[in-house]
């Protein structure tokens, strides 16, 4: 095997164009044996296995700095990097990340996992380059999808006057994780079929100089482009078109599902192990339809990530203009939602939480100054939620609560999470986020409200004394296992309080609380510093009938952890809560 000798990308030079061409048939084969076994992002790193290895041939890294958007098309590059034993032998399958990571390799410039960030990054490798005399070549790889964010455009537009070496491939398989949507894609689809001549040429009237290559999985036309803009003096745009998936034909034929995957047998494509039960995803896109269905002013968007609210290619049909695809910008979203719901629509915009922090500016300025009733759904903002550092979403009260007029809601069970959801979807008076649970499909019978206005307002599940329990969201269950426990070990008839409310707390229920109460525990699935809990214990202050304990995660950046780790490292277990309050009593 050619891989096997190829320890950094110098050795890629060495080899022929035959030898090229087999080394990319390795790579490839290589990525479906350790994916089918261990998961990952699949399509967009089969499609760019040719451009990574002429990329190497070509240009001389780490001298000369290779960007990738999103990086989850780097496997390849990794392998050409030093890091082949994570792809050769599957004990050694996790000793790398699935994203660049410049803890592993000096080949890796940053850590990145959001989108649309590479040219600006370029940018400013470029800038600092000829301020301090250097001559390396600066090269963004960026995907077609990726070019729908804005920061990607405005990246585009400071690229075009920069001046100096600067080289933007687009990575153009007319696919995002989904199809493709906006005006641009009109353009890039009339570059595919003039062979790069058409007039409208986005990169053009930005300023770029470009080039075309017809078969981005093609090593000998790739090689020959970059050739021809290595040490370019002027920045410019190479727009590739690749095959997502290419290699495997079922990832070919089914682009949108084959974007990401769970292991899977190699033969059919099917999945190792199939998850039974109840998902979040399919209920939320269900309850949505019936919605839709039954009222034309509700609109469901989504930036660039259908499947996050279960919609799915069928569902998306079967919903048609009511469902708003705006490509892979969360920012357009928000303040799209909020101008739906200025002119009398119903909008449910549904985020990842990760993705969601960059709609900060929107959900204050647009939204919530604006008071336009809009609504959010923040999924994966949980221990449970996506657990690479780049992904991580549990940072979300923090951003959101804080926001005057945001009504912020965190359900406990699934009951409660559709109530919450049909009710922020009818009334006209708040923007609302909901935080989906992370937790599993959880069911309760226990009474539940379905009118939120009253802001703020506890629901006391349990009356006690002694010890109150108030525990948010995804860790109501974990405070009902504190409860049980106290019973058992301290024979402490203990509160329960669901909070309901991530933005605010009830006063009035915190004062009676403190008449016959020593400890306040609260829990929450988010950061301790700066979370709800702390607002609780802010305002019992210098209170000394009541002690407060908080429970939740520290400010810290972690990644591929586990979660049951976690929760153990910040005693966010019962026999730990309860051991401290024993000796908070």
């Amino acid at each position: 095997m050619y891989i096997e000798k190829i320890n950094r990308p110098a050795d890629v030079k060495n080899l022929d164009e035959n030898a090229l061409t087999a080394l990319a048939a390795e790579i490839r084969t290589l990525l479906i044996q350790k994916l089918s076994v261990h998961g990952g992002h699949f399509g967009p790193n089969l499609g760019f296995v040719e451009a990574t290895i002429a990329l190497h041939y070509v240009f001389d890294s780490p001298t000369d700095k290779i960007v990738f958007d999103v990086s989850h098309q780097t496997y390849a590059h990794k392998m050409l990097t030093g890091r082949k034993d994570a792809w050769l032998s599957e004990s050694h399958y996790d000793d790398v990340t699935g994203f660049t990571n410049p803890a592993e390799s000096e080949h890796d410039l940053f850590t990145i996992g959001h989108t649309s960030t590479a040219i600006s990054l370029a940018t400013g490798l470029a800038k600092a380059r000829d301020l301090t005399g250097g001559t390396e070549n600066v090269i963004a790889v960026i995907g077609d999808g990726s070019l729908s964010g804005g920061e990607a455009l405005e990246a585009l537009n400071v690229a075009g006057e920069l001046g100096g070496n600067c080289i933007i491939v687009v990575n153009d398989n007319d696919m995002s994780i989904a199809e493709n949507h906006g005006g641009m894609y009109k353009t890039l689809r009339e570059l595919r079929e003039s062979d790069g001549s058409s007039p409208n040429n986005l990169f053009k009237a930005m300023g770029l100089a470009y080039r075309f290559v017809k078969d981005g999985n093609d090593i000998a036309s790739l090689v020959a482009a970059f050739r021809a803009v290595k040490d370019s003096t002027t920045p410019v745009v190479v727009h590739i078109v690749t095959q997502k998936g290419k290699g495997y034909k079922i990832a070919e034929e089914n682009r949108e599902a084959w974007h990401f995957t769970a292991p899977f047998d190699i033969a059919t494509g099917k999945p190792k192990s199939v998850r039974g039960g109840e998902n979040y995803g399919d209920l939320t896109a269900d309850f949505l339809l019936q919605k839709m269905q039954a009222d034309r002013r509700v609109a469901v968007l989504t930036a660039g990530t259908p499947t996050v609210l279960g919609f799915t290619k069928e569902r998306r049909d079967k919903a048609g203009a009511q469902f708003i695809d705006v490509g892979i910008a969360e920012e357009t979203a928000t303040a799209m939602a909020s101008g739906l719901a200025k002119r009398g629509a119903k909008p449910v915009f549904g985020v990842f939480s990760t993705f969601f922090q960059r709609c900060y500016d929107q959900m204050q300025q647009d939204v919530c100054i604006n008071g336009t009733a809009a609504t959010f759904v923040v999924c994966g903002a949980s221990v449970w939620g996506m657990s690479d550092v780049t992904h991580i979403g549990y940072y979300d009260i923090q951003m959101l609560a804080h926001i005057p007029g945001l009504v912020y809601l965190a359900p406990t069970c699934c009951e409660e999470y559709f109530a919450m959801l049909d009710w922020a979807i009818e009334q006209n008076q708040f923007p609302v986020a909901i935080r989906q649970p992370s937790n599993g499909v959880i069911h309760a019978d226990r009474p539940l409200r379905h009118d939120y206005s009253a802001l703020n307002t506890f629901q006391t599940e349990r009356d006690g004394s002694d010890v109150a329990v108030l525990a948010l969201g995804d860790f109501f269950q974990l405070g009902e296992n504190v409860v049980a426990s106290l019973k058992k070990h301290l024979q402490i008839d203990a509160t329960l309080v669901n909070p309901v409310y991530a933005s605010g707390i009830d006063t009035a229920a915190l004062t009676e609380i403190a008449k016959n109460h020593r400890v306040v525990v609260t829990i929450e699935d988010g950061i301790l510093a700066g979370g709800w809990g702390q607002t609780v214990a802010s305002f019992y202050g210098a209170d000394t009938r009541v002690k407060v304990l908080n429970y939740g995660l520290q400010k810290t950046f972690l990644d591929g952890y586990n979660a049951d780790d976690v929760l153990k490292a910040n005693r966010l277990t019962a026999a730990q809560i309860t051991a401290d309050i024993k000796a908070a009593l």
